[in-house]
């Protein structure tokens, strides 16, 4: 992927290519509006903050991506398997879009799937030759019930082939600092080969980077790339387990016209 660094002047953004055509974006948590503890660039309209204010965040950011807010397409996020295809003409951007889902699916050009995280990765995905992306909020819940099996079986539906498609994996928390009960570790593991951990601390985990990409690899995705860091360890990033009451980041994806 190459990289558009932003200016000063904008909001955290970091603007790359995936492949010819396909635009991804990972937002960060400062140049914002929102006040502590949702400082500042927080898009996540579930989470306790002013809603008039994410929205202003919300523009912030695709304005910086060079999109408008009416073409950024948002889910209610429930840690499902559920994907849905975004028609050419979607609802305007709804703060809880009504059908909760943790997939989409398009092939408009100019029209962004968002995922918001605060632990779980966003995992963006394009064929470009086939002109379709699509985008998956893939959490130890969403991974183990297997939602990007699932957007990668909805794009194939769509017209994508696996072998052409090009995929990245958001920020998320990593192996070292996703704590969970050894018996919670040990089945998700069993549905999702090469997620299992050991923490910094010797103890039990969930990788859940890992995870996906053995999930991905198994379907035909080779070209994967991780984003690596760790929304547990980077202060630019928001994190649930970390902070607890706290904001959201985003991934984006779109296909340039």
């Amino acid at each position: 992927m190459r990289e558009r660094p932003p200016s000063p002047e904008q909001p955290a953004v970091r603007l790359l290519t995936l492949a010819p055509g396909v635009q991804v974006a990972f937002t960060g948590r400062r140049g914002g509006l929102s006040q502590p503890p949702y400082d500042s660039l927080n898009l996540g309209a579930g989470s306790g903050d002013d809603p008039d204010v994410v929205v202003r965040n919300r523009g912030l950011v695709a304005a910086t991506c060079g999109l408008t807010p009416d073409r950024t397409v948002w889910m209610r996020q429930v840690h499902s398997s559920a994907v849905a295809r975004v028609p050419e003409s979607p609802h305007p951007a709804q703060p809880h879009p009504a059908q909760p889902r943790d997939g989409s699916v398009t092939s408009v050009p100019g029209l962004a799937l968002g995922v918001l995280s605060a632990d779980c990765p966003a995992v963006l995905v394009a064929d470009p030759d086939a002109g379709i992306a699509g985008a998956a909020h893939s959490g130890r819940e969403g991974m183990a019930r297997g939602v990007v099996p699932a957007l990668v079986r909805a794009m194939t539906e769509a017209g994508a082939e696996p072998a052409g498609m090009y995929a990245v994996i958001g920020p998320a928390i990593c192996g070292r600092c996703y704590e969970v009960p050894a018996a919670m570790r040990d089945d998700v593991a069993a549905k999702v080969p090469g997620s299992a951990s050991v923490t910094r601390a010797g103890t039990p985990g969930i990788d859940l980077s890992a995870g996906i990409s053995g999930q991905l690899a198994s379907l035909g995705v080779r070209r994967v790339e991780r984003d690596g860091r760790c929304t547990a360890e980077d202060d630019d990033l928001y994190s649930y387990r970390r902070d607890g009451r706290t904001g959201r980041f985003a991934g984006l994806v779109w296909l340039t016209p």
